[in-house]
């Protein structure tokens, strides 16, 4: 994250209609001139823009303001933490909304994983895109009803699922695929 705040105008407008501090102090935080925070306090820039409070999105403390406030040659600092962001078995259950712009282009998506992928089975491919097994079916035996107007898209750069989900299940296919030729093997040992 900058040290600049998410939309510098607006939290100049809100810290120069809500605080005492002062102009130089909103401008260095802002990243902005000091003209431009004299000209909001006059209502010459800024004009028709709201204030964004920047205690609400976590940008800064009410304790950082009345610090600042209190010593006029205190830099405001910017509120910086990190987010963890957690992949719960939760979220695989809950059914994605898929835009309508964006369902047309699941065949594709399932045309790229079938010629980038084709160790994954048909139900593998239907589950991350989100179709049909049988329309997945009809894809790979080019009998698909619009086959010809299909163009190979990769889903992870679409939004369809993200690459951890199709990483797991390019390695699964791969622990299948392995599991089958110790079963071959075994089967021609025996005989």
């Amino acid at each position: 994250m900058s040290n600049t705040p998410l939309m510098p105008m607006a939290t100049a407008v809100w810290l120069v209609e809500n605080t005492t501090l002062t102009f130089k102090q909103i401008a260095n935080f802002c990243n902005l001139h000091e003209v431009e925070v004299q000209g909001i306090a006059d209502g010459e820039v800024a004009k028709g823009i709201v204030g964004y409070n920047p205690i609400n999105s976590g940008q800064l403390t009410r304790e950082e303001i009345e610090l600042s406030s209190k010593d006029e040659n205190r830099a405001l600092k910017i509120n910086t933490y990190n987010i963890e962001i957690s992949d719960s078995d939760n979220d695989k259950k809950i059914k994605r909304y898929v835009p309508l712009s964006k369902r047309q282009d699941k065949p594709d998506s399932a045309l790229w994983l079938i010629r980038q992928h084709s160790i994954l089975k048909d139900s593998q491919i239907a589950r991350l895109v989100g179709i049909t097994k049988n329309s997945v079916s009809a894809i790979r035996n080019k009998s698909y009803w619009n086959f010809n107007n299909l163009n190979p898209k990769d889903p992870v750069a679409m939004g369809l699922f993200s690459q951890k989900e199709l990483v797991e299940a390019i390695e699964k296919a791969e622990r299948r695929i392995k599991r089958e030729k110790k079963e071959k093997e075994k089967i021609k040992s025996n005989t």
